[in-house]
């Protein structure tokens, strides 16, 4: 979700050529640098050793960034030379201020585990605190809310090498500039005034290359280990089948506390310890509805209520999620009247098989390096069109998430999983989103053809209080200055709204 920066390029190729050059990929599998210091954040409750099972635990490694060389025109360039480190397969690079930006390019090197080969630079999407809690939330203000990269899903690794180039300062930094497509209408107000902050973030004259924008403090590395894959990740379907639904596979071990809770939100789904909740026909589903919102129905809705068939979705304990992690209560918003649609930003190298722990992965990055209470997407989906609940309190409910700054109050976060700014989305996905929607959207009455309106709690497109008409179903970018759901996800959000309409018999 970060804007390509034309005037940055000079300077990054001068801090380039300024870092000494990485190893050959062989020498450094034949010669491995010592094990890097690294403080690991572990599950510490004793309901979480009870519950160890080699599907849950997983890990984070913290590496402090140093700098690596100064001069006038790069300005300071910090980062890790290659090192030996323990098993990871996604990672990100975190600091103190969740308010600061990371102005400047971030690239990571990894070593694969299985054959000691080291990888082509890669960049990190910089922008990504635009996922988020609204501001002044209590989640927000909790005190333990971090600044962060995108996460980059690299696969299992066990060498890593960093580095961090600043860009030059232009004097009026926004989050990624203009994009291309309709955003929301105000109702009352212009969009906020973010004054320095407003316009795009680097450009032709933007500034002199020797005034550098300073590096956010507290920078480190975080090497996340989403832990073993569960026995219930299964296969990629065939090329043009619809996604094989979970086997209903128990676990093994005692449910925690947490876990049961978790579960018991989608009680009135399904069974408690659930790792799957299967999709239902059109009738089934909206006598379910029925049963589920029947005193809150009109006569009309309940006489022929709009509603798509419910979808498969992979439950939080059939994607593996370690119940420890997140805040013990559940927030919920009154309602859901309409959908955010992202990316993850996290690249495109996975294997559905490997979804749930590229969920994992997300979740522990979220909870224990950003300091978020929970995952903060609602939905996940992956490149099959599986669907995974995120965010626990009940796939049915309207939980609130932390995935579109000044925008999570009544409103769901749906994120495909990959990156999308210029590979497009599977159609497997795009159908996946749909249906979800069509579902989601219909157990509150919202016609996903249809705008309605929100409130902004605060960012950098409209400022708080602000009513704005949305699309009932919206990119990211249209609630915030972003580049997020990616351009090619984005176009297809148009086909998704028609297909929703559709799925629900409008």
């Amino acid at each position: 979700m970060r804007g390509i920066l034309a005037s940055s390029i000079g300077v990054t190729c001068a801090a380039a050529l300024a870092l000494p050059l990485a190893p050959p990929a062989a020498a450094s599998a034949r010669t491995p640098a010592p094990v890097a210091d690294v403080a690991t954040r572990t599950a510490e409750t004793a309901d979480a050793r009870a519950d160890a099972r080699a599907d849950v635990p997983g890990s984070t490694q913290s590496l402090p960034l140093r700098p690596l060389t100064h001069d006038r025109a790069s300005g300071a360039v910090f980062g890790l030379t290659p090192r030996t480190v323990r098993t990871f397969s996604l990672l990100g690079v975190v600091w103190d201020d969740p308010s600061a930006d990371l102005h400047g390019r971030v690239q990571v090197r990894t070593r694969a585990a299985g054959t000691g080969e080291w990888t082509d630079w890669q960049d990190v999407e910089t922008h990504s605190t635009q996922h988020g809690a609204d501001p002044d939330s209590p989640e927000a203000a909790s005190g333990t809310v971090r600044g962060a990269t995108a996460p980059l899903w690299v696969g299992e690794s066990d060498g890593v090498e960093v580095r961090v180039l600043p860009e030059p300062d232009p004097g009026g930094h926004g989050e990624h500039g203009e994009q291309p497509g309709e955003r929301g209408e105000p109702e009352d107000a212009g969009p906020a005034d973010t004054g320095s902050g407003g316009g795009p973030s680097g450009g032709e004259g933007a500034g002199d290359a020797d005034e550098v924008s300073a590096l956010p403090a507290g920078m480190r590395l975080d090497l996340v280990d989403p832990g073993e894959a569960g026995p219930e990740e299964s296969a990629e379907p065939a090329e043009g089948a619809e996604p094989a639904e979970p086997a209903e596979i128990p676990r093994t071990g005692v449910m925690t506390a947490a876990a049961k809770a978790a579960s018991a939100a989608n009680s009135a789904l399904v069974p408690l310890g659930a790792t799957e909740i299967p999709s239902l026909t059109a009738e089934e589903t909206r006598e379910e509805l029925v049963s589920l919102r029947g005193p809150e129905l009109t006569e009309q809705q309940q006489a022929k209520p709009y509603i798509g068939p419910r979808p498969a979705i992979v439950t939080r304990r059939g994607w593996g999620a370690d119940e420890s992690l997140r805040e013990g209560s559940f927030v919920y918003t009154s309602t859901v009247k309409a959908a955010f649609v992202h990316h993850t930003a996290s690249g495109n190298n996975y294997s559905c098989s490997q979804a749930p722990s590229l969920i994992r992965g997300f979740y522990r990055y979220h909870t224990r390096s950003l300091g978020w209470r929970d995952i903060g997407y609602n939905f996940l989906i992956d490149k099959c069109g599986r669907i995974y609940e995120g965010r626990a309190g009940g796939v049915a409910k309207p939980v609130k998430g932390a995935h579109t700054m000044g925008f999570n109050s009544k409103t769901t976060g749906i994120a495909v999983i990959g990156s999308y700014g210029s590979k497009k989305p599977s159609s497997k996905a795009v159908k996946a989103v749909a249906r979800l929607t069509a579902w989601k959207l219909g157990l509150h009455g919202r016609n996903p053809k249809k705008k309605t309106s929100l409130t902004s709690g605060g960012g950098n497109l409209y400022a708080k209080g602000t009513k704005v008409k949305m699309k009932v179903i919206s990119g990211h970018r249209d609630g915030f200055n972003t580049s997020c759901p990616g351009g090619k996800l984005y176009k297809k959000l148009s086909s998704v709204r028609s297909k929703a309409a559709t799925y629900q018999g409008r």
